[in-house]
Formats: C-alpha cells, sequence, structure tokens
C-alpha cells in the first residue's frame, strides 16, 4: 500500500476501477511504466501482475511480441497506448500478441490519455479484449 501512496489520487482510482472489471485493463505512468494489471488481463498477458511487477515502456511495449494481423512486426510506436501518451489522444488497434505463457492471441486494443485534475497528465489506460478465432 505504501507504494500506491506515492501515487496521484486519479492512479489509486484508476486502478480500484480496473480491479473490479470484467474487461482487461493495463494502466501506465507519464513516462509509460506499468503501473498495474488486473485479473482479466493476466489471462491474456500469461502471468499474473505480481510476478510481471511495474515494467518501463521499452519492456512491456515489446515483451508480448505484438504484430499486425498478418503477422509483420509491429514497432512499439505503432500501439495504441503508446499513441495515447504520445498524443494524448485515444487510439484503437486489431493486433496479434504472444502472451508470457507462450500464446498467440489475437486482441482489440483501446487505449486513451488519463487526465488528473487541473489537466494534470498522469499516463494511460489500455483496455483490450480476445478475439474470437
Amino acid at each position: 500500500m505504501r507504494l500506491m501512496a506515492q501515487k496521484a489520487i486519479e492512479v489509486i482510482l484508476a486502478r480500484q476501477l480496473a480491479s473490479y472489471l470484467g474487461l482487461p485493463v493495463f494502466i501506465v505512468d507519464p513516462d509509460g511504466t506499468l503501473l498495474f494489471y488486473n485479473d482479466p488481463a493476466e489471462a491474456i498477458l500469461g502471468q499474473r501482475f505480481a510476478e510481471t511487477g511495474e515494467l518501463p515502456m521499452a519492456a512491456w511495449s515489446t515483451r508480448f511480441r505484438p504484430t499486425e494481423l498478418d503477422g509483420s512486426a509491429l514497432p512499439p510506436e505503432a500501439l495504441p497506448l503508446v499513441i495515447a501518451l504520445r498524443d494524448r489522444q485515444p487510439a484503437h488497434r486489431d493486433m496479434l500478441i504472444v502472451g508470457l505463457d507462450g500464446e498467440r492471441r489475437h486482441i482489440e486494443v483501446t487505449a486513451f490519455p488519463l487526465i488528473g485534475q487541473g489537466g494534470r497528465f498522469l499516463g494511460g489506460v489500455a483496455i483490450f479484449w480476445e478475439r474470437s478465432p
């Protein structure tokens, strides 16, 4: 809980909300550092957040080996969450990832910037779900 106290209240509340949602949610700070993903995200990403912990953008943006639907590489700057952070606007994409359990999954991702009181930029949130084969 001590780590949570160091975060902005809006980030704490976003994490709390994410823990109650049935959709997978991924939360990052303004630098792109992974702060949290919820239980439904664990099933798709192939590892519990408690095991992954906070990760810099350079790690999470490549760790899940994102690709286009045709299998071609998807650079980090094309990921919806990176776009939401960089441009401070929502972004969406269909893509493939490989979970840390080795399973390839077709997912849709919608990401948006997280803006706090007074217009403070606090990071971004990605909501994603697995597509049926």
